[in-house]
């Protein structure tokens, strides 16, 4: 047959169910051949010389494997084609290959040197896949060939090959424990790549091979914090989980402060100071002052800890349910208390998803709950229950609903409870009523509530509601049982009704334990007990036993023969358990000669009081396990399941985070002393070098260790390593000051970031840039006043001679090259404040006199000489009343003019508009021009982009506003404002407690800081205790109104009243700081 024939006749077998087709006649037993006939077919196209036919025939062979058919017999005829020059059929070669090579270990052994050949090709799929097949055979002997082909991709151009040495790793460490010091050095140098395609996979061979190397993290802590929010989905789930593990080893608890606030005395809280930083101790003395001041005071934690949780905030977004719940474990066990509130939406958005993904999440949010139940307690209607939900998702969110109940919210939890009830899932229905159980224990004021309820459960036709009640009421009694005694001889009167044993045994027990409260009832429930005491199961006849022994010993005149007649009927049963508790009673309650010292004491054994039941959650004591794990799931500790580390008491040295640089940087300064003329940053081929970086990586820079405002101070602060030269001293105080004023900076960019937990931008860029500008403007204010521009920039020149390169005279150089090579890549990291992303803001003050602040747009290295700033003026911009003035400062540093100035290519959010600045046909040397544009900003913080264009040049750049800028100032009498703040109540209103700075406690100091925060008027007002300020937002007119109401030692009430509460929240965290900083 040829093979065309033998396709088409594949070709009409494939659309049929069934497969009698490939032996013809039925009853020849075709139907249990092995498909010999089509197989041989498919050997005849692989052998064929034409690539078509043999592509026809592994896309048939593949597609075989899809649907789960047997095709190793295929094998010995498949490996011949590895060697094909077809890079298609190649492909699917390969595909085959590592599907089988684990079973066909000796002849995929016998190809060994063409898929080391593979590894050597110009494909980077063919490289990736030949390292898959090689890596797949799992036979010992060729592990050192194993391990070179790992060494070798490992250096690879192509990242997707490299990505497959990390997923080579585990095997061959499966495969050879004792090639463990060697992998690790791979994974060390695959750790240090910058490709988000790697990362997952490094992290994960990390995990496999060697999780208690944390060392490795320390360098690449901060590069894999910002690659992650572009890591594939399972990558960023590996990466995060690690990370928890990490950062539970490298900082403080965060929530640390108000657990020993929480133990009570003050004295406890003082005497923490041991455990504190050197800093900390000397905020703690001033707090020991002001004890309501210390309460508030917010905890400054470790800027690494901040990016971690900064950087993985955005991930809650994902449309991956295992990235949000890895997210959610993160903030759980990482987090403050008052931030990881954030994570309760995104979890409940997952409770739309399929009921797995819901049971896995449900488990996860009943163990949150117990320890943060206030952070659900908004979404309590989330976790009602569906009569379309399975059992154990329902039950569940019995558990959930249990854990949020309180004495606001119990009255709809139980009329939810009421109706659950009347379920006819049997499982679900004894599940609500042992969580009403738990309600009434856990808040007394419902008690004889609940316990009325079961009683009238206990009439219900259905035996097994009865059973649980009678259970359930058990427990309930013993906190008050002599108040309920009619419900004790009720309880009496159903032992005739009830058949289920749990029940029966639990009535037996309530009448023993309370029977001088039934003194005529108890006998005679003992009387019929002991009729049917052989035909009862083993736990009744227990507390038959245990109520005879009961009643012999309060009221031995009615019930001595009774017990005697139980005792010699449990004497032979046939359950060992019931025949020695029935010699071990006899000799405790009966004296006798051989009695010992113990009967005396019969008494007291049976009728001591005890303790009423605590009735917990069975979620209780889960969280010792990670969440989001399958150990927590289990609860039980499964294979390969790495227990979450403890909090360190002192914190481990974070300078081990520093990636060192000092090398390089010492090279470049040997490199400046001997530059006099060479124009590294006037050359055209340098110009389109750096150009390209920033187009292929606008927000990661080339230094893998730069992160922002949470570089170190020793990599970050240039200035200082220029000192380090004439004295080490200075540099070690100056870079223990720089860390404590970005610790401090990185708490405050924080806050204000929690407000944008619903933007759709990447959050962890925006909040950067807001953290460095803060961080400037805390550094420009501790200096003196600065002089003018000009002069400033002369001044800045003194000090930072490495600024001075692009002023230099053109002139042509052989060493031009590798002095650009060198700053493009390390120059982000050594100069503070400047980065090759020309999005990043960085603020500089305009002029001392004003108090408007000053924005960079652009830095003159970053612009060739080029510098812009920007600040918004609060003035009406007069083309459009709805858009905000921005006026930008133009200087030209270089030595030549910049002609055409002008904006291009604006990227906006939807409903923003932008007026742009008329074009500047010429900026001379040295010459500085402003000009003003209108932005609509649509009432929102989203940053304006665009680029700004010379007559050789185009920088990316962009505009992101302060929520304080999108209003403008209007005038209110007392009586509008009071008026108009009684409209804005409810959800439209903001109140925040507040310690004021001790440098802002009067009026003038609080009146200048609001005002300086947000773009408001001040508002006539009657009482001196009180601040009043109004404005409207530009573009929708919206009303803002700020109330700040002073009491003593600095205690103040700050209330924000505003018809768009995205608007509000923001506002608050902003004039928060301005008043307490």
């Amino acid at each position: 047959m040829s093979a065309n024939s033998a396709f088409n006749d594949e070709k009409g077998g494939s659309s049929s169910v069934g497969e009698p087709e490939y032996g013809h006649d039925p009853a020849s037993g075709g139907i249990f051949s092995s498909d010999y006939k089509r197989h041989d077919d498919l050997k005849e196209m692989l052998d064929s010389n034409k690539d078509s036919l043999k592509l026809e025939a592994m896309k048939r062979i593949v597609a075989m494997i899809a649907r789960g058919k047997n095709t190793s017999d295929l094998f010995p005829a498949v490996v011949k084609n590895v060697a094909c020059k077809n890079i298609e059929v190649k492909k699917l070669v390969y595909v085959y290959l590592v599907r089988y090579a684990e079973e066909q270990q000796d002849l995929a052994l016998l190809s060994i040197s063409t898929f080391q050949r593979g590894l050597k090709d110009p494909n980077q799929l063919i490289r990736a896949s030949a390292l898959r097949v090689l890596s797949s055979i799992r036979v010992t002997i060729i592990v050192p060939i194993m391990m070179l082909a790992i060494k070798e991709a490992a250096s690879d151009m192509s990242p997707y090959v490299r990505k497959t040495a990390a997923h080579a790793i585990p095997k061959l460490y499966s495969l050879d424990p004792e090639q463990k010091d060697q992998l690790i050095e791979v994974i060390e140098k695959l750790l240090a790549d910058k490709t988000t395609l790697v990362a997952g996979s490094v992290v994960m061979a990390f995990e496999e091979v060697c999780p208690e190397r944390i060392d490795l993290i320390h360098k690449n802590y901060r590069k894999l914090c910002n690659l992650l929010i572009d890591v594939e989905e399972w990558g960023q789930v590996v990466i995060i989980n690690m990370l928890t593990r990490y950062a539970r080893t490298q900082f403080l608890n965060p929530n640390m402060n108000e657990s020993l606030l929480e133990e009570g005395s003050d004295k406890t809280f003082y005497g923490s100071d041991e455990d504190e930083d050197e800093e900390e101790e000397e905020e703690k003395d001033k707090k020991a002052e002001a004890p309501a001041m210390a309460k508030r005071k917010p905890y400054v934690m470790d800027p690494d800890h901040r990016l971690l949780l900064r950087n993985t905030k955005p991930l809650l977004q994902s449309r991956n349910a295992a990235v949000v719940m890895a997210v959610a474990q993160l903030y759980f066990h990482l987090a403050p208390k008052a931030e990881v509130g954030v994570i309760a939406k995104a979890l409940v958005r997952l409770l739309r998803s399929h009921s797995e993904v819901q049971y896995v999440v449900l488990q996860n949010v009943a163990t949150m709950s117990i320890k943060r139940r206030g952070m659900f307690e908004p979404y309590l209607k989330s976790f009602y229950i569906r009569s379309t939900d399975p059992t154990q998702i329902k039950v569940l969110k019995l558990e959930v609903l249990t854990n949020l109940a309180n004495e606001t919210n119990i009255s709809t939890i139980l009329r939810e409870f009421q109706t659950y009830i009347k379920s006819m899932d049997k499982d679900f229905v004894a599940a609500t009523i042992q969580a009403i159980g738990r309600c009434a224990t856990n808040i007394g004021e419902v008690r004889d509530t609940c316990l009325n309820g079961l009683v009238q459960l206990l009439s219900n036709r259905d035996e097994l509601v009865v059973a649980e009640s009678v259970v359930v009421i058990k427990k309930l009694l013993q906190m008050q049982p002599e108040k309920h005694s009619d419900i004790i001889k009720h309880m009496a009167k159903l032992t005739d009704n009830i058949q289920v044993p749990m029940a029966r045994a639990s009535i037996l027990w309530l009448i023993g334990e309370y029977c001088e409260h039934v003194p005529k009832i108890a006998p005679d429930v003992l009387r019929k007990m002991a009729k049917s005491f052989t035909n009862e199961e083993d736990i009744v006849k227990l507390q038959i036993i245990n109520l005879a022994a009961k009643l012999y010993l309060t009221n031995s005149k009615q019930t001595k023969l009774l017990t005697q007649y139980v005792l010699n009927l449990a004497k032979y049963d046939q359950n060992y358990d019931i025949r020695d508790r029935a010699r071990f009673i006899r000799q405790l309650i009966v004296p006798t000669e051989k009695s010992g010292a113990l009967s005396k004491y019969a008494k007291k054994l049976f009728l001591a009081l005890k303790p009423a039941p605590v009735l917990e959650s069975p979620f209780k004591d889960r969280d010792h396990f990670q969440l989001g794990s399958l150990s927590h799931l289990l609860n039980a500790k499964a294979g390969g399941y790495q227990e979450l580390p403890d909090w360190p008491e002192a914190a481990p040295d974070p300078s081990v985070r520093n990636v060192e640089v000092k090398d390089s940087v010492f090279t470049l300064l040997e490199r400046v002393t001997t530059l006099t003329s060479v124009p590294e940053w006037t050359k055209c081929s340098s110009r389109e070098k750096r150009k390209e970086k920033k187009v292929e990586k606008p927000f990661y820079s080339d230094s893998e260790g730069e992160s922002g405002p949470t570089e170190s101070a020793d990599s970050g602060n240039f200035r200082g390593l220029c000192r380090e030269q004439s004295s080490e001293e200075e540099e070690r105080k100056h870079e223990r000051k720089s860390k404590q004023r970005k610790s401090e900076s990185e708490s405050e960019s924080d806050e204000e970031e929690e407000s944008e937990s619903e933007s759709s931008q990447s959050e962890s860029e925006d909040s950067e840039s807001e953290a460095e500008v803060k961080k400037k403007k805390k550094a420009a204010e501790s200096k003196p006043p600065s002089k003018p521009v000009k002069k400033d920039n002369k001044k800045e020149k003194k000090e930072m001679s490495l600024l001075d390169l692009d002023d230099f005279e053109p002139a042509p150089s052989p060493q031009a090259t590798p002095v650009n090579t060198f700053l493009s890549n390390s120059l982000a990291t050594d100069l503070e404040g400047l980065s090759l992303s020309d999005a990043v803001l960085s603020p500089a003050t305009i002029s001392p006199s004003s108090a408007l602040k000053s924005y960079e747009m652009l830095h003159r290295i970053t612009g060739e000489g080029l510098s812009v700033e920007y600040c918004f003026s609060r003035q009406p911009f007069s083309p459009d009343a709805n858009m905000v003035a921005v006026q930008m400062q133009f200087t030209n540093n270089a030595t030549s003019d910049t002609k055409n100035l002008h904006m291009e290519d604006v990227k906006l959010q939807s409903g923003m508009r932008v007026k742009e600045f008329p074009e500047i046909e010429l900026l001379p040397a040295g010459e500085m021009v402003t000009a003003v544009m209108g932005i609509d900003f649509c009432d929102s913080t989203q940053a304006a982009n665009f680029q700004l264009c010379t007559h050789t040049r185009k920088f990316f750049v962009s505009i992101q506003p302060p929520v304080g800028e999108l209003m403008r100032p209007v005038f209110l009498t007392e009586n509008e404002f009071k008026k108009e703040q009684g409209q804005l109540m409810g959800m439209n209103e903001i109140t925040e407690k507040i310690t004021l700075d001790a440098k802002c406690r009067n009026e003038h100091s609080i009146v200048q800081r609001v005002t300086t925060a947000a773009n408001l008027s001040r508002v006539p007002c009657g009482s001196d205790k009180e601040c009043r300020f109004a404005g409207r937002t530009v573009t929708s007119s919206s009303l803002v109104l700020v109330t700040v109401a002073t009491k003593e030692e600095g205690a103040a009430k700050l209330t924000i009243n505003c018809e768009k509460m995205v608007i509000g929240t923001m506002l608050v965290k902003d004039i928060l700081l301005a008043l307490t900083q």
